[in-house]
């Protein structure tokens, strides 16, 4: 699928990105350019920032189809992969405000899990928050959003392509939840 001049260059640069490289423990290794990571199946960083309404309805939003893993798949997270020189939660409000435009809410932070499957192998945060504000999509990487009831959302992913990273970040969410 063709992509435009403008999706081309934010995938070059989402690529280039130096990103926190750790070993099977979460203990940092130093950093490489994200291509890199994934090229030689090496461990990067990555949140997970499930964004609930007051009605407490999920955040779903569908990858654009220049994504370089999942490309048009829903999403259950806004998040993506830490940098070099960030901190998860540093990167968590860096990734929900560039994604979904929502800034100066409070993340509350989860569980870290490990990820692993091939081209994908990531350190998880799972941080969530609560937005009654608009979204403003990010048009390089997300192409749709809308706040669905979280059973609904898990429903849909039997029969639907979604993110499998961001589902088990629910899922694990979901199962520590009272």
């Amino acid at each position: 699928m063709p992509v435009s001049p403008r999706e081309a260059a934010h995938r070059a640069a989402s690529d280039a990105e130096t990103i926190a490289w750790v070993d099977e423990h979460d203990q940092p290794l130093g950093a490489l350019p994200r291509a890199q990571l994934r090229e030689r199946n090496l461990i990067g960083r990555g949140t997970y920032i499930l964004l609930f309404n007051g009605a407490g309805e999920l955040c779903v939003h569908r990858r654009t189809l220049s994504k370089a893993i999942y490309p048009g798949y829903w999403d259950v997270a806004a998040g993506g992969m830490v940098q070099a020189d960030e901190t998860y939660a540093e990167s968590a409000a860096r990734e929900l405000e560039e994604e979904l435009g929502v800034s100066g809410v409070e993340l509350t932070a989860h569980e870290r899990f490990f990820f692993d499957q091939p081209g994908n192998r990531l350190w998880c945060a799972v941080f969530s928050a609560v937005w009654d504000g608009p979204l403003r999509l990010q048009p390089e990487e997300v192409s749709d959003a809308r706040f669905l009831p979280v059973a609904e959302a898990l429903k849909d992913s039997l029969s639907n392509p979604y993110c499998p990273d961001s589902l088990a970040a629910l899922n694990r969410f979901m199962a520590s939840r009272p």
